[in-house]
Order: structure tokens, then C-alpha cells, then sequence
């Protein structure tokens, strides 16, 4: 079977089991999955309940498609993503992505724990990416292009749309939440960098470093879906000591981060509706 024909199985099977029609799909990241309790109305369908999704084994991922709410606002929210690490082709790491766009999904709301490399950055901080820099060593959309799901050549002159991050600045000013915005670089893990690899990323122009949301971000934009995306700082990479990181640590970062995140996105989910 091929993707487009996986998708619309995929897609099928979702609408056959909810009701709701999402315009806002939200991607959770590491330690994020408190954001789930944002959402009113839910209905919830398991990873391993669902045609040719994969199923998360990251701790801090719970592996739950959750459909609901946010005021008036359909959404529909992963809580627990897949990784490249993970042994997954980029495929299915991104195949969330399509299906929600086949069921009707037009913006997607990202969120990762990432490590900063700008000295401005503090643990806790919250990022909006304005832009990425991709070092996946497999890009999402390499091979065939049916272009049923999107143009061969995307544009990515605008990977993060401008206007949602313009309203998440005031939706944080006007909640006295401080925000801080950068790149974004996307590498493969599962490793967490090295001190001079930390350099290197910032010196090429990187803010903030992770496992994920590159792929998502692309194959969103595939498809013509407007993207937003945060980084909660969960660690420090530059430094002039070394420091040792931890996944149990950056879960607990990010957690502490959330409710600040899940702020945010709420009220920007609402304007989105």
C-alpha cells in the first residue's frame, strides 16, 4: 500500500471513531503531555488502536491522539511523538502530520524540550522558533512526490508563520509570561551534544537544539499547513564547564515549563478558531 492510500485508511478510520472535525492539530514534546488537560471534550484513541501509526517508546511520551476542545476551538493533540532516533523512517516519524491534514487539520502547533546554546537562555525559558536549521541526515520528503500530498519543491521561506508567532509575543506580554525567540536545529539524537558540537551549532546560527520538529515542520508545509512552534530551554549547552544531561532532567524542566506553554498555546488556539 502505498503512503497517499495509508493516509486516507488512516484518515477513514479517525472519522469513523470521532465526530469532531479539527482545524488545529498540537505535536507534544518530551514532558509536555500536561498540556492534554487544556482540552475539554475529549475523546481519546491509542497509538496502537490507529491503522499504520507507529507507537512512541520515548519515557515522557504517552502515545494518545486526543480530540476535544480549547474554548470553542476543535482540536486534535499527540501526546507523545515519534523520533528519527527511534529506528523509524522519516515516513513515520511525519505521518501524523498527513493524516492530519487528511482529516481536515489546516495549523499545527509544535512544542519540544530543547538544549539553548544563547547565552541569554536560562533554564525554563520558553522559545518561539522563527526559523530551523535541518541536519537530519534524511530529509522527510526525499524520494517519489505524489503530488496529491504537496508540490515536489516546497517553499520554506516562511517555515513558521509570522503572523501566529506576531499574536503568541502579545498573547505572552499580555500574560506576563516572558518569551524569548531563535532557531531551532534539528539533529538525530538520540545523544545529547557534545560541548564543541554545541559551539558549532551556535556559531552556524542556532539558539536552541533538539530531536524533533524539523521533520513535522517540513512535511506540514508539504502539505500548506501553517506551523507554530515552542521550545521549552530544559538545558544549558554552553558553558564554560561541562555539565552532564540528563533525559530524567530535562522531563522535569520541561514539565515545570508547561503550565506557561500550555498558556500560551490555549489562548492562541482560541484566535486561531
Amino acid at each position: 500500500m502505498n503512503l497517499f492510500d495509508k493516509i486516507q485508511e488512516t484518515a477513514a478510520f479517525i472519522r469513523s471513531h470521532v465526530t469532531a472535525r479539527p482545524a488545529v492539530g498540537i505535536i507534544l514534546g518530551s514532558g509536555l503531555g500536561g498540556l492534554t488537560d487544556i482540552i475539554s471534550k475529549k475523546v481519546v484513541l491509542h497509538y496502537s488502536q490507529i491503522p499504520h501509526f507507529p507507537v512512541s517508546t520515548v519515557k515522557g511520551h504517552s502515545g494518545e491522539l486526543v480530540f476535544g476542545t480549547i474554548g470553542d476551538t476543535e482540536v486534535v493533540l499527540m501526546s507523545g511523538r515519534f523520533h528519527y532516533y527511534e529506528g523509524y523512517s522519516m515516513d513515520a516519524v511525519t505521518f501524523p502530520v498527513r493524516a492530519m491534514k487528511a482529516i481536515g487539520v489546516e495549523t499545527l502547533i509544535l512544542s519540544n524540550a530543547a538544549g539553548g546554546m544563547n547565552r541569554d537562555f536560562g533554564i525554563g525559558d520558553l522559545m518561539l522558533i522563527t526559523d530551523h536549521i535541518n541536519l537530519f541526515p534524511e530529509h522527510p520528503l526525499r524520494g517519489h512526490n505524489d503530488d496529491r500530498l504537496g508540490t515536489r519543491f516546497p517553499d520554506m521561506s516562511q517555515p513558521y508563520d509570522l503572523t501566529l508567532i506576531s499574536a503568541a509575543k502579545e498573547i505572552a506580554r499580555k500574560l506576563n509570561i516572558e518569551v524569548k525567540t531563535g532557531v531551532y536545529v534539528g539533529l538525530q539524537g538520540p545523544t545529547f551534544e557534545t560541548p564543541a558540537e554545541y559551539r558549532w551549532l551556535h556559531t552556524i546560527g542556532g539558539d536552541a537544539v533538539g530531536m524533533s520538529t524539523v521533520p513535522e515542520n517540513i512535511v506540514a508545509r508539504h502539505g500548506d499547513m501553517r506551523v507554530f512552534a515552542m521550545s521549552v530551554i530544559t538545558d544549558i549547552g554552553i558553558s564554560d564547564t561541562p555539565v552532564v544531561i540528563t533525559h530524567e532532567e530535562v522531563l522535569e524542566a520541561a514539565n515545570a515549563a508547561a503550565p506557561k506553554m500550555a498558556a500560551i498555546v490555549a489562548e492562541l488556539v482560541q484566535q486561531i478558531g
